[in-house]
């Protein structure tokens, strides 16, 4: 795509920077073409190699030099383009330039990523997960940065090399990899109780997301919107998908975990590339300055919520994620993101936890790539001019042409130039400041277990059961009975009876005590009620030879219809025919798919050369299937593959015999995606 066709300022811009290498000539770097890309160059056929292999030389030198430092944490992620879409005017707040005007479009790119694991971990890990959006506004760059939670584990930046240190393999074995289930975490947790606020939300359905499209995440951190009169607002974000907020089960995130590493990268780019862009509307919470302490928490804690029953979320924008990378390194990799990165109408709260990370994310990039010019990579570089006095470092290739370098000059007329806050520049809020420097905290930041205690009641029947199943298997796995201990110990604070009952799993006495005294639950904090769609689910059918044509056609035609993904599974790949002769292609075979990679399936049966294999993969996907709670539908060919049993009560099974309204209720069965009511 030119520049003339690509609307979207920073696809023009990156444009300058993709290049084509398909059908042009082999050359070095500096341009000399190759004529032998196989072989080095050696005295002799059998000879040794020589130094003056300068194709070679290159070529390796290059290769071992490829990787560059892995992030410290969220190294395992991906990322795509879009574009965010004002809604509505919000001068009222802040007079940053994207949120001025409804219909307003800004380019946009992000990055998805778990926190624990290596790059090389998988998608799937039970595990926070960041949401770094770089926005491309006319006023320079603004990183907004999220996570998948209301909450994070620490109270103070002083903290975060703690947590992580502790979260991560531990150093002895550098085990275990994109996983929390081991004694060092715990210990941690035990040891340090603001903690176990976020670490209840990891252990709850949301800390295995379905999918990144499914994914909902919020700012944390406090900051304030400044209006162009100078007037300051609280401000917290939260990015809402629209496709709702879903989740796998323990028992699929661990297997795909092992059949598709890559889960959710392949889900985001094949949805984009199927045109079923990834959705999420921007909201925010506001509160005026004077309301500052109004509530029972401390506004600038990041280890509490601000409920949405409290402090209601207003919708003002949305973000579609529309275009691919086209290189994972340069656009993925290099993206460097940082919270100090605002734009004018958008300033810093004295939340500690943000007030920390504004200072270490630049130290960060600048080891992680290498120079401080990592500012002019392309994926990296805004879509407005920038102009400054900073000069040299490694791989600076901007030529500056100017004769000064420093401010104040009268040789340049005193250019670059400042530009004054009501032409532009930014201006920093001038809040009062007061108080003797201390490393004291306020006392509201001590009460742990009042908002944990708030989320175990929010949490339906299935989500407590769930938690206590993760809480099982993670405290379960601590080798230190000690440290199991404690957390039951500290799990009583949040609910006694939960608390007793992972004490009997895990083999500790049960806890002493009682929770805390709170009979409050908000809606907002379950996933009960989150929207629900049948767009972009993907639907297994499970087919062999002698199917009936024209019902099969029937139902598939009708899932596409409302944006289903058909996978057609069979026993080998190719074609399989139908009854009338009619063929259809096999997208995957039993081998090269799982039950756990697909939402749900429309068991349709029939004839294999190899009967009772076909058979038994039949009978095992949908063993899978119904124990995971997922929709069935059944062809009238696929009967003798499922039938009511004692131990099996047919809930979200979907029988086409005799069933007018079969495709129907089948694709409002694919819309519920779970049926918790089954045994």
């Amino acid at each position: 795509m030119t520049n003339n066709e690509n609307p979207n300022k920073k696809q023009q811009q990156l444009d300058e920077f993709r290049k084509v290498n398909a059908g042009k000539p082999l050359t070095t770097n500096n341009s000399i073409k190759i004529s032998d890309d196989d072989r080095i160059l050696t005295a002799g056929e059998r000879g040794p190699g020589l130094l003056q292999d300068f194709q070679y030389f290159e070529k390796i030198t290059s290769f071992v030099h490829e990787e560059i430092p892995e992030r410290k944490v969220h190294a395992r992620g991906y990322g795509a383009h879009g574009v965010f879409e004002c809604y509505e005017s919000m001068k009222q707040f802040t007079k940053a330039d994207f949120l001025q005007e409804a219909g307003k479009k800004t380019p946009l790119f992000v990055r998805f990523s778990t926190v624990q694991g290596s790059k090389g971990s998988k998608d799937t890990a039970r595990d926070l997960r960041c949401l770094g959006v770089k926005f491309y506004t006319d006023e320079g760059n603004y990183d907004m940065t999220m996570i998948s939670f209301p909450v994070l584990i620490n109270q103070d930046a002083m903290k975060f090399p703690d947590i992580i240190h502790a979260y991560q393999p531990e150093p002895r074995t550098g085990m275990p990899q994109a996983s929390g289930a081991h004694d060092t975490f715990w210990d941690y947790v035990a040891n340090n109780p603001e903690a176990l606020h976020m670490t209840l939300w990891v252990m709850s359905d949301r800390g295995i997301i379905r999918s990144y499209r499914m994914m909902e995440t919020w700012s944390v951190n406090t900051y304030l919107f400044v209006n162009a009169e100078g007037v300051a607002t609280f401000v917290r974000f939260v990015w809402k998908p629209v496709l709702g907020s879903h989740s796998l089960l323990m028992d699929e995130s661990q297997k795909i975990g092992g059949i598709d590493p890559d889960y959710h990268r392949r889900d985001l780019r094949e949805a984009i590339d199927r045109g079923a862009f990834a959705e999420y509307e921007l909201g925010v919470q506001l509160i005026p300055m004077e309301d500052e302490f109004k509530y029972d928490f401390d506004i600038l804690d990041s280890t509490k919520f601000w409920p949405e029953e409290l402090i209601p979320v207003q919708i003002i924008g949305k973000m579609t994620l529309n275009q691919n990378v086209d290189n994972e390194f340069a656009e993925i990799e290099q993206a460097a993101f940082n919270p100090a990165n605002v734009v004018p109408g958008i300033d810093f709260s004295n939340d500690p936890v943000l007030q920390g990370r504004l200072v270490a994310y630049k130290i960060a990039q600048y080891h992680r790539l290498g120079s401080k010019n990592y500012d002019d990579l392309p994926i990296n570089r805004p879509v407005c001019p920038f102009h400054n006095n900073q000069r040299k470092g490694f791989m600076r290739y901007k030529i500056d042409v100017d004769e000064t370098s420093y401010h104040n000059n009268s040789l340049e007329n005193n250019t670059p130039y400042t530009t004054p806050p009501e032409d532009g520049g930014y201006k920093h809020y001038p809040k009062k400041v007061e108080g003797e420097i201390t490393r004291k905290r306020s006392p509201k930041l001590d009460d742990y277990y009042t908002q944990p205690r708030i989320f175990w009641n929010s949490l339906s029947r299935i989500e407590k059961q769930h938690m206590i199943e993760a809480l099982n298997y993670q405290i379960g796995s601590v080798k230190s009975e000690s440290v199991r201990q404690q957390c039951v110990d500290m799990l009583v604070n949040v609910d006694r009876e939960m608390a007793s009952i992972v004490a009997d799993n895990i083999g500790v006495k049960r806890p002493t005590g009682n929770n805390v005294e709170v009979s409050t639950s908000y809606p907002s904090l379950s996933q009960t009620s989150t929207p629900k769609y049948a767009y972009s689910l993907r639907v297994g059918v499970l087919v062999g030879n002698g199917f009936n044509a024209k019902e099969v056609a029937d139902t598939i035609k009708e899932l596409e219809k409302y944006g289903v993904w058909v996978v057609i599974v069979s026993e080998m790949l190719g074609t399989v025919t139908a009854s009338d002769g009619t063929t259809l292609k096999v997208d995957e075979s039993f081998i090269t798919t799982s039950p756990y990679l697909l939402d749900s399936l429309y068991i349709v049966g029939g004839e294999s050369a190899n009967q009772p294999n076909f058979d038994y993969q039949m009978a095992d996907y949908i063993h899978v299937a119904y124990k995971n709670y997922k929709p069935i539908g059944v062809a009238s060919t696929g009967h003798s593959y499922i039938q009511k049993s004692p131990t099996m009560n047919m809930a979200g099974v979907i029988f086409a015999s005799n069933n007018a309204d079969f495709e129907q209720e089948f694709l409002l069965a694919i819309t519920h995606q779970r049926f918790w009511d089954r045994r």
